[in-house]
């Protein structure tokens, strides 16, 4: 009886431990797809010389800032990211949306549009990777307090050309509108308004 009685918990133990051992592995497996997903979330530059693909969608830096811009009242988000397989040659993503979700500007600027106007003319000047933190130095810079104006223009500055009448009367009668200085490529540089009277997003060559 004793007999019996041993092997049923020798049994029982057998299986305790198995079942333990089963959990912890389930356990373990969840734990590492955890890792795995929160991983591939997070950019990290290649080493040199390593097989990592990196393509036109990949992600290298961003900077980010809210502002007041279409609404007095709530604060506008300012997005610049620099995507493509190296800085040098990737692309810089202007995107604004307000506070609701809703895109107000997404504009594609080649990465090159951040060097300044010395480095543009003349590339050979300096070595790509003095070039390369020139535009990361440049986006940090690129939401400058010194780039917001308000108002958007001065109310007796001349209307451009390419800009229709009636949004540049209704953009130059508001005060509190509030302009974004920001470059374009060949160092040109742009001015971004919002025009509340006709809920319309409008950028001005300089």
């Amino acid at each position: 009886m004793k007999s019996c009685i041993v092997k049923s918990a020798g049994r029982a133990l057998v299986a305790s431990c198995w079942a333990l051992q089963l959990a912890s592995c389930v356990s373990t497996e969840h734990e590492a797809s955890i890792v795995k997903q929160e991983a591939r979330a997070i950019y990290r530059p290649p080493v040199a010389g390593s097989r990592i693909r990196v393509n036109s969608r990949t992600v290298l830096n961003t900077v980010s800032i809210a502002h007041v811009f279409s609404n007095p009242k709530a604060l506008d988000n300012f997005t610049l990211q620099l995507r493509g397989p190296r800085v040098l040659t990737g692309q810089a993503h202007f995107i604004v949306t307000n506070s609701a979700g809703d895109t107000l500007r997404h504009e594609v600027l080649p990465a090159r549009a951040l060097l300044g106007e010395s480095a543009s003319r003349d590339p050979l000047a300096s070595s790509v990777r003095d070039r390369e933190i020139a535009i990361l130095q440049s986006m940090n810079s690129f939401f400058a307090a010194g780039n917001f104006s308000r108002p958007a223009i001065p109310t007796d500055a001349a209307p451009p050309t390419e800009v229709d009448s009636k949004i540049w009367s209704a953009l130059s009668s508001d005060s509190t509108a509030v302009g974004f200085d920001y470059p374009s490529t060949g160092g040109a540089e742009r001015r971004m308004a919002y025009v509340r009277k006709l809920r319309k997003t409008i950028v001005i060559d300089q």
